[in-house]
């Protein structure tokens, strides 16, 4: 059975007999050309469509989540983002909350840029630090407070040393002993280690343990044209320990004392080390990041004014002769491949209705009322019948279609015997 063009009386809205628009079985429902429906084609776009869109929609959550700002903590030791039990964020929200301004650094380069008169720099610890970065940072102009300080000690100051005789218990707590006047309202703190002890009339040491060394404790204070602060026990700062005795009143008494803090946790990352060289953007002239913009921009309509327009589909003769049945096969190949039963099915029957028509006499232009009441007087069916085969529902599967290519053969014989 060929498949021509359009079919006599088959118009973009069908109507069968009785006056009902038929579409799916559904009464009233609007049939356009190809035999389906708005809501099975909907649906069937849908049945494509879902999976890039889907895809899509997954892509651009994932970007918008990418964009998001990350939370502000960490799992570093001693940092002051970290809620965790070995962080320090209790301390540093309560100095923020007493309106000091806090710049976490991992790096000398930033604390000595960041650590000016008037402030105070804390260093969190000396075991990933170089001599050179050590004597940097004891040349800063800023306050220093320095945590667990081994053989860095004689590089910030020479009024004091590490201690070295002594048993501890990290758990006991130490009182003041001294009359600084931080570690007095302290009153008492945890600390392990054994301290430090002093060994000019400018160093201060406060919190003796109680079998330790006369003279030693575990908190060490400089005066001098800048304060230099250590504590021996970095435990003292965490969350987990700083609400115990007067580790708090202690830790933000030595952190608080200018408005500014800058908290420098160092990073195995960080060499101290300058470029090798200048890089790519060092090289570039000044406004080549304008111009690669404006380049863009350039490209962008070019692109739009010189790229291929898609219009209307224009028919043209085929350079080569292609045989209707090729033609035929081709068109059927594509129909499946695509599982489109509605179109493959409407071309079925725009075949049908013209050649009956045709054969009964009609002209191409009679609409489907007339097409449906000639069939009728020609073979004797009904008109329910006849209308369901040309102008029923289209066919959902392989099995409707070629049962709906059987009955439109069975109808097309029985007008020719007519």
């Amino acid at each position: 059975m060929s498949l021509p063009g359009a079919p006599a009386g088959a118009a973009a809205t069908t109507t069968s007999p009785g006056g009902d628009v038929g579409s799916g079985g559904a009464p009233g429902a609007r049939v356009v050309g190809d035999g389906t429906t708005g809501r099975s084609r909907a649906r069937s776009r849908w049945r494509r469509a879902r999976w890039p869109i889907a895809v899509g929609g997954l892509a651009l959550l994932v970007g918008v989540l990418a964009a998001l700002p990350e939370p502000r903590t960490s799992t570093v030791p001693l940092a002051p983002d970290n809620p965790d039990a070995g962080g320090a964020r209790a301390v540093a929200e309560v100095l923020r909350d007493q309106g000091v301004e806090i710049t976490y650094v991992r790096s000398t380069k930033a604390a000595l840029e960041a650590a000016t008169p008037g402030t105070t720099l804390l260093v969190t610890g000396d075991a990933v630090l170089t001599t050179e970065q050590v004597e940097r940072l004891a040349a800063s102009p800023a306050d220093v407070v320095l945590l667990e300080p081994g053989w860095t000690l004689e590089l910030f100051t020479d009024a004091a040393a590490p201690a070295t005789t002594g048993t501890f218990d990290p758990s006991a707590p130490r009182t003041a002993g001294c009359t600084d006047p931080d570690a007095l309202a302290a009153g008492e703190i945890t600390s392990a280690g054994p301290g430090f002890v002093a060994l000019g009339p400018d160093a201060t040491v406060c919190f003796p343990a109680a079998d330790g060394e006369p003279g030693t404790g575990a908190y060490l204070v400089v005066a001098g044209e800048r304060r230099f602060t250590a504590l021996a026990d970095a435990a003292l700062l965490t969350n987990a320990q700083v609400t115990t005795a007067g580790n708090a009143a202690l830790a933000l008494r030595t952190l608080g004392r200018h408005d500014h803090l800058v908290w420098y946790v160092p990073s195995f990352m960080d060499t101290d080390e300058e470029p090798a060289g200048p890089g790519l953007r060092d090289l570039l002239p000044p406004g080549a990041g304008v111009l690669g913009l404006q380049l863009l921009v350039v490209a962008g309509v070019a692109g739009v004014w010189r790229a291929r327009r898609l219009g209307r589909v224009v028919s043209e003769p085929l350079p080569v002769t292609v045989r209707a049945g090729e033609t035929t096969r081709g068109r059927g190949r594509l129909y499946r491949r695509s599982r489109s039963y509605g179109h493959a099915a409407a071309a079925l029957r725009a075949g049908t209705a013209t050649r009956t028509a045709t054969r009964l006499g009609l002209p191409r232009s009679a609409p489907a009322v007339a097409v449906i009441d000639a069939l009728v007087r020609a073979t004797g069916r009904t008109n329910e019948d006849v209308a369901g085969i040309l102008y029923g529902p289209p066919p959902t599967d392989d099995a409707g279609l070629a049962l709906l290519a059987r009955r439109l053969d069975d109808l097309e014989s029985e007008v020719h015997r007519s």
